[in-house]
């Protein structure tokens, strides 16, 4: 089974890069796209008619905002959002049960520029591991998007210069810190512990991503009976068309 993540930047613009062929070509079982910026009836027709795959959306209320989408050709059993007006109005999570696992598409909330918005963020950090651990009681558990935060200092090109930029503020990284020690697994980093300038996200200023000074805030972050499932994980840096690149997920 091939999971790819990515968050988009807008379904619409991303839709006009090349995105149906490159969808075509990777032809992932599932594709859980975070930031659609966009509601059901604004979703390119072409990929709607995607008969094969079954399409499930959480939109924002404010237009052109946030939103998560999942395409699956996986049966899945059950999906809820998550339940919690004040995120599901800003369409953050789709939480899908499939037979042998849950499979949670979730694009954190980033604690802007003046941080205004990080104790929002920390929230709703908070609610997705309690949300995590419950379900992971059931059955095991995949969580994948845009958590908004370089977890350490190999994940993005400037640590020293971005300690007091939301991403990498100490408070950020101590949930982090604190997920892993629940034992969840960031399997990217388990499967390539010493790889560097391994960034999922670039600046969009001028030669930034040509130079490759990115931060990696995409995860796959899973239980830890699935690690023996994992073939590969890997992040797909040259596929263009948003400031994200896509992320993939093998599974046996």
């Amino acid at each position: 089974m091939k999971i790819i993540s990515w968050n988009v930047n807008g379904i619409r613009a991303v839709y006009k890069k090349g995105f149906p062929e490159w969808f075509a070509k990777e032809s992932p079982d599932i594709l859980c796209l975070q930031e659609i910026k966009a509601s059901s009836d604004q979703i390119p027709s072409e990929l709607k008619e995607k008969c094969e795959y079954e399409i499930f959306h959480s939109s924002a209320v404010k237009k052109g905002y946030s939103g998560v989408a999942t395409f699956s050709r996986e049966k899945i059993l059950d999906t809820k959002k998550s339940e919690k007006e004040l995120y599901d109005d800003e369409g953050r999570v789709l939480v899908h049960e499939l037979k042998d696992f849950y499979l949670v598409n979730a694009y954190f909330p980033n604690g802007s520029r003046d941080h205004h918005r990080v104790p929002f963020k920390m929230k709703f950090c908070e609610e997705m591991l309690k949300k995590m651990n419950s379900l992971e009681k059931k059955k095991p558990v995949i969580i994948t998007g845009d958590f908004n935060t370089a977890h350490k200092e190999i994940d993005l090109a400037n640590p020293k210069a971005n300690i007091k930029t939301t991403g990498f503020l100490p408070i950020e990284r101590e949930w982090f810190d604190k997920m892993i020690q629940d034992e969840w697994v960031d399997i990217f980093r388990q499967l390539h512990p010493s790889e560097t300038g391994a960034y999922t996200w670039w600046s969009p200023r001028a030669t930034v991503r040509e130079r490759n000074i990115g931060w990696r805030i995409d995860y796959f972050i899973i239980s830890p009976k699935l690690v023996k499932k994992i073939k590969r994980a890997e992040i797909l840096s040259q596929v263009k068309g948003s400031d994200h690149c896509p992320i993939l997920l093998e599974l046996s």
